[in-house]
């Protein structure tokens, strides 16, 4: 239901259309505008391909987007990601996304406390960064405006580090003596004598007062310039909770220093100290939590750190060196040995061997020579090469790497959805929380009771921590995903991590996944009256034109053996099954037993050989000239030498392995008995993988995660329930994946699997700890334990405990940092 505002109040959002082409476009775009509920009027611009949407009532700019893309037109998105100082808890983060969602034109938004970040997913035009940056300031908070990303948050890291440093040696300097004064008097009474007897107990205490007084007002201000705003918005924070116990103990302790007769009789006790030791222990906590946040986002540092900061360019006949943005498409770039190599492209002079480690994960450096592709980043070893530049900046592979992790990281799992509910209402419950047992203690409790009341409410402000319950998932995500970036293994989808934990069956494509992806024809048998050579020559001819890797090999015999290949017209091709063409005069036929059938001819002739090669693991190819049948084609293309060890650790991690080949049933059996293959799909056309995908899940009862490279394992990534691309695949194979193997190898899959296995089992650990944490100890600060056993927690003991809590779940999330190999000796999942 739209609600109505003001004509002062209406709002005109500018968004961005696409697929406009001319004059009749921009009317039918307008109609649709006008034709949402609540817009008052609608103004296309071809020329600047904009929309200006004025609202009569609440802005709703997803609809106006919807209309638009019925009509056939097209509304630019975009995504900004900036870093919010001032998030300090999960509640933090609910009221920045709320800020940040509120603004017409966003369609979604997330902060993540671990990063310190907000990404805002808006309609070009409609909103800008200042608009965010307002409506996060509204919330309380500050949004940066980011030029270079990595060093500002670098550098804002290192200041945050470097000023809580600073605050917390003042502050334990300060408390030291404060402590020892009130603390080491109820220890050893003979000390506390000592004390009242040189100084007083007055004295005593105004020097508590000042040393307190001065914790809060310096070190602590803090607290109070975050805390105070957000309980005046009705929006109190973990800052809150903290100004709120800490003034609760140093006002009465105030009271009771200067004007005691204000309080009933016994009750004026001081609680300086514990005021003091509150500050410094939560700085101390916060201290350790920056330092640990810094080390979770050490992938990516680590990544871009990998990028060279200039190139040798050869322009007018001359070497340059010029910065990296400088480089273009197209530029001649020189690598001497043992540079970086700036930017992708492919070598056009010299020959060297290139480390591409950081790629691959492969130790060994690679050859490279003319009509080799180089990868940006990567370390050229040991002679000269002169490449021409084919992607620069946000293009290179290194720059989508950074870019896939960084976009893993900042995800919400579904997982988040519980932590944020609860986080949503936790800072006020605590606090009714603590108001319930101040009345309850001030109502029962035992003299003096208002001391009683005042410490356990405060131990309850301090003890609660929704910080803990806001790093929970964000540290262990930032952490899991940059290690399997290092381990070669990118998340594109960060949502990935969660859906293949839940892995049962790992479904394989063969060719190119499974093996090497170059076949290599290997046999051929003649029929009666027909000779090897004249088959060869022929059927390579008509293969040319086909992109098949087996046509391929075929061809490659022919050219290896110096045969003239003659051309080839009328070319067809059945997509999966085989093709033909015209070769000097005469039809040839080449495919399966299927595709010679379709075409009237029996194969029974090469029954043996057949059933002899397939049971080798060669794919058998049929051969007929002039509809005659002439040859029999062994082609065999050699598993990869690290598959029978991936699909080894996929088993030992309890996961059922499926193959889904077009080759025929025989050849795949086989290559299946060899790797231990438990199921084999065989004989599957292109357009039936979805459907062997699927009737592998038995209707959604189990888990599928699928493994292909190629353009037609497309359709089967995006039907998987994970669907997984092996990097040195095709684009269009990768763009369709959730996660991408950077090296053409399977074990990445056993690593992924195990290492989401590890994440999730991380955040549940961090989870139970952060909200195990709270239901345990709230009732314990409450004084739940005091009428049994006498036990009363000091809201400093609580400080304690809660800035710990902090960096348990941060310490925990940095183990996933040594991951190991699952099929590693010695090494652990």
């Amino acid at each position: 239901m739209l609600t109505t505002v003001p004509p002062q109040a209406r709002q005109t959002i500018k968004l961005s259309i696409s697929d406009m082409t001319c004059a009749s476009c921009v009317r039918r775009v307008e109609k649709a505008i006008e034709a949402v509920p609540g817009v008052s009027g609608a103004a296309v611009n071809l020329a600047t391909e904009k929309a200006d949407v004025t609202f009569a009532a609440a802005p709703d700019a997803v609809a106006v987007a919807e209309a638009v893309r019925k009509a056939g037109y097209g509304v630019a998105e975009e995504v900004l990601e900036f870093p919010v100082e001032g998030m300090t808890c999960a509640s933090c983060i609910g009221r920045v996304e709320k800020a940040l969602k509120a603004i017409p034109g966003v369609t979604d938004a997330a902060a993540n406390l671990a990063q310190e970040r907000a990404r805002v997913r808006f309609f070009r035009g409609a909103a800008s960064f200042d608009d965010f940056a307002a409506a996060v300031e509204r919330a309380g908070y500050k949004a940066i405006r980011e030029t270079e990303v990595a060093p500002v948050e670098e550098d804002r890291r290192a200041a945050e580090v470097k000023k809580l440093r600073r605050d917390l040696t003042i502050a334990a300097v300060l408390t030291a003596p404060l402590f020892v004064m009130e603390m080491g008097a109820h220890a050893f009474p003979s000390f506390g004598h000592f004390i009242h007897e040189m100084l007083g107990i007055q004295t005593s205490r105004i020097i508590q007062f000042l040393l307190a007084t001065l914790v809060l007002a310096g070190p602590g201000l803090r607290f109070f310039r975050k805390g105070i705003p957000s309980l005046l918005r009705l929006a109190p924070d973990m800052n809150s909770l903290v100004v709120i116990g800490t003034f609760a103990a140093w006002s009465f302790s105030t009271v009771a220093t200067f004007a005691p007769e204000l309080l009933p009789g016994g009750t004026a006790n001081v609680y300086f100290e514990a005021a003091a030791v509150i500050v410094t222990l939560i700085l101390a906590g916060r201290f350790l939590e920056a330092r640990a946040k810094g080390r979770t986002g050490e992938a990516i540092r680590h990544l871009a750190g990998l990028r060279a900061k200039s190139a040798r360019v050869l322009r007018e006949g001359k070497v340059e060196d010029v910065p990296l943005e400088s480089v273009a498409p197209g530029d001649m770039v020189l690598v001497r040995p043992g540079e970086k190599v700036p930017v992708d492209g492919e070598v056009t002079d010299g020959s060297s061997y290139v480390d591409e480690s950081m790629i691959t994960g492969e130790p060994m450096p690679v050859a490279r020579a003319a009509g080799d592709m180089v990868t940006g980043g990567t370390v050229n070893t040991t002679g000269s090469l002169t490449f021409r530049a084919t992607r620069v900046g946000a293009d290179t592979v290194l720059s989508q790497i950074i870019r896939m992790v960084e976009d893993a990281q900042a995800a919400k799992l579904p997982i988040q959805a519980l932590v944020d509910r609860v986080t949503q209402w936790f800072v006020p419950a605590v606090m009714g929380a603590a108001l319930l047992t101040f009345g309850i203690w001030l109502a029962f409790g035992p003299s003096p009771v208002l001391a009683h009341a005042l410490v356990n409410a405060v131990a309850v402000l301090i003890i609660a921590c929704p910080c803990a319950m806001g790093l929970a998932t964000p540290t262990s995500i930032i952490t899991g995903t940059g290690r399997a970036a290092e381990l070669g293994v990118l998340f594109r989808q960060g949502t990935a991590l969660q859906t293949l934990e839940r892995t049962d069956i790992v479904a394989v494509d063969k060719t190119g996944t499974l093996t090497l992806g170059h076949p290599t024809l290997t046999e051929i048998v003649p029929a009666e009256g027909f000779s090897r050579h004249e088959v060869l020559s022929l059927v390579a001819a008509a293969e040319v034109h086909s992109e098949h890797p087996i046509a391929m090999a075929i061809h490659e015999a022919a050219v290896t053996e110096g045969m003239d290949v003659p051309p080839a017209g009328d070319f067809t091709a059945v997509s999966g099954q085989g093709i033909s063409a015209v070769v000097s005069g005469r039809r040839v036929a080449v495919g399966s037993v299927g595709f010679l059938r379709s075409i009237g001819l029996d194969v029974a002739v090469f029954a043996d050989d057949a059933d002899r090669l397939a049971a080798e693991g060669a794919s058998p190819l049929y051969a007929a000239i002039d509809s005659r049948l002439a040859a029999l084609f062994a082609v065999t293309d050699p598993v990869k030498p690290t598959t029978k060890d991936a699909v080894a650790a996929l088993k030992a991690l309890g996961l059922e392995v499926a193959m889904i080949t077009g080759d025929n049933r025989r050849t795949a059996e086989a290559v299946a008995a060899t790797l231990g293959i438990d199921r084999v799909m065989a004989e599957v056309l292109p357009d039936g993988k979805v459907a062997a995908v699927k009737a592998l899940s038995a209707g959604g009862a189990k888990k599928v995660a699928f493994v292909g490279d190629g353009i037609n394992d497309a359709p089967a990534l995006a039907a998987a329930d994970t669907g997984i691309a092996i990097g040195t695949g095709t684009d269009v194979a990768i763009e369709s994946a959730d996660v991408v193997l950077m090296a053409g190898d399977m074990r990445g899959v056993a690593i992924g699997i195990a290492l989401s296995r590890a994440t999730m089992r991380n955040i549940r650990q961090n989870l139970f700890w952060a909200f195990g944490y709270n239901a345990a100890l709230i009732p314990v600060a409450a004084g739940l334990l005091y009428p049994a056993f006498g036990i009363q927690l000091s809201p400093a003991l609580a400080a304690g405990a809660m800035a710990l809590s902090s960096v348990f779940v941060i310490s925990n999330a940095l183990r996933l940092k040594r991951f190991q190999l699952p099929f590693q000796k010695g090494g652990r999942a």
